[in-house]
């Protein structure tokens, strides 16, 4: 397993690990912002790939704000590989940007019901629930984790 910074020609298989996670995960009509993310803010955002036998299995990003916060955004591992540790390592990996980065003092994430454990035995906290905020049977879980 390798972790490296995504680059344009990435996109195909991120959008490929998107769309084995729909509809537990993400929903069909988010795709489309996704698609939007990576063509115009994932190299800026310094957004993630973890390549995994010659190909990559996960993808995940740190969106820095100017506030002293960053978000952690479209974290996602491919479906097959659910509870192998990849979501793990991507989510060490960005906690690690965000602790070289003295200005970032929390993080934040918007996640579903079906990750909010996961995120919670990381440190983070819920601060928000919308019911179905992501679709139908999806809600949107607001976290956060002081830096």
């Amino acid at each position: 397993m390798s972790i490296r910074l995504f680059q344009p020609t990435d996109t195909s298989a991120c959008l490929s690990i998107f769309d084995g996670n729909v509809p537990d995960y993400f929903a069909r009509e988010e795709r489309t912002d996704f698609e939007r993310f990576l063509r115009e803010h994932a190299v800026a955002c310094t957004f993630q790939v973890i390549e995994h036998e010659g190909r990559i299995v996960a993808c995940g990003g740190l969106w820095r704000r100017g506030d002293g916060s960053a978000a952690f955004c479209w974290g996602m591992v491919e479906r097959a590989l659910h509870r192998q540790g990849f979501g793990r390592e991507l989510a060490l990996a960005r906690l690690q940007q965000a602790d070289h980065d003295p200005s970032i003092t929390r993080i934040t994430l918007n996640t579903s019901q079906h990750t909010q454990g996961f995120y919670a035995r990381l440190g983070f906290q819920v601060t928000r629930v919308v019911s179905n905020g992501h679709g139908a049977g999806i809600d949107a879980v607001e976290m956060e984790r002081s830096g």
